[in-house]
């Protein structure tokens, strides 16, 4: 157990100075560290660990103390939420000076005008991983898609969207 800690530990310890824009940032690696590196869960565990981790109230990084918790019990939530979150708060605390001392240099907003389309990528990147990890067969790539055109084109209350696709799963709609 002491070794699987160790792991979590290191794994997340590394993706939280990878995280620009956030845990969501990282979820492709995330997810190839935890199904195909250390084989802690498949694939679709770890799609259910996310979504469920959307679902609830809190913090978008919800689902790495879900991926600990499923690891590694208490323990394992416990190491891979410090590990993911000390790092880069540190590194944060540490550049936060200087980064204030140069807000209206050059560098710096070539710099995060730079930061910008990579987070989009990343993200992009993750969301298309969930869509090939819980796309597993035509109705579900149809509850997806349906949402998907609910969100991008009308204004309908997110929640209602999400209550929808899961009374389609609890009626046996989706696999």
């Amino acid at each position: 157990m002491t070794r699987t800690l160790l792991e979590l530990a290191t794994v997340y310890g590394q993706l939280s100075l990878l995280a620009v824009g956030g845990a969501n940032a990282v979820i492709p690696e995330m997810r190839r560290q935890v199904v195909d590196v250390h084989h802690w869960m498949s694939a679709r565990e770890f799609a259910s660990l996310y979504a469920l981790a959307q679902a609830a109230p809190g913090p978008n990084m919800m689902v790495v103390s879900l991926v600990g918790w499923q690891v590694g019990g208490i323990w394992g939530a416990l190491v891979t939420t410090v590990s993911v979150t000390a790092p880069s708060s540190i590194l944060t605390f540490l550049v936060s000076g200087a980064w204030y001392r140069f807000r209206d240099a050059a560098w710096r907003k070539a710099l995060q005008a730079g930061l910008q389309p990579v987070t989009a990528g990343l993200i992009l990147a993750s969301a298309i991983l969930l869509l090939r990890c819980t796309t597993v067969d035509w109705t579900a790539a149809v509850v997806t898609a349906a949402a998907t055109c609910l969100f991008v084109f009308t204004r309908l209350h997110p929640l209602l969207i999400l209550a929808a696709a899961a009374m389609a799963g609890a009626l046996g709609l989706t696999d």
